[in-house]
């Protein structure tokens, strides 16, 4: 279980830390999703910086544990979110956010399975 631990826990954490690099150059994707689900454009670097602490908090949580799950437990709920602003609109492009979404959980249950919580 360490290995699927780490490493679905350290593919989450380049994905969400990817995910915020674009939120901050505020890239063409990012911009026209926020469109499409009508997110103020103001909210893309708020967004990028939880993505970001998501990032770090998996990070942190290979030497801290409570940070690790807390941080997965975070973007679980920010990707669950993410899902229900795509659905709230009727938008069809909810691949990316659903992946993340599926990514997430998968992080969260390695962690919680690598711990003996599950």
């Amino acid at each position: 279980m360490t290995a699927a631990y780490i490493a679905v826990t350290a593919l989450a954490a380049i994905a969400l830390a990817y995910a915020a690099y674009l939120n901050f150059i505020r890239d063409e994707l990012v911009t026209a999703a926020a469109e499409r689900v009508r997110v103020p454009e103001s909210w893309i670097y708020p967004l990028g910086t939880l993505l970001a602490a998501g990032a770090l908090g998996l990070l942190v949580g290979f030497a801290v544990a409570f940070v690790g799950t807390a941080a997965a437990v975070g973007v679980v709920l920010y990707f669950l979110c993410a899902v229900a602003a795509h659905l709230r609109v009727h938008d069809r492009q909810i691949g990316p956010a659903a992946a993340f979404l599926t990514l997430a959980v998968a992080a969260l249950a390695v962690g919680l399975a690598h711990r003996g919580l599950s």
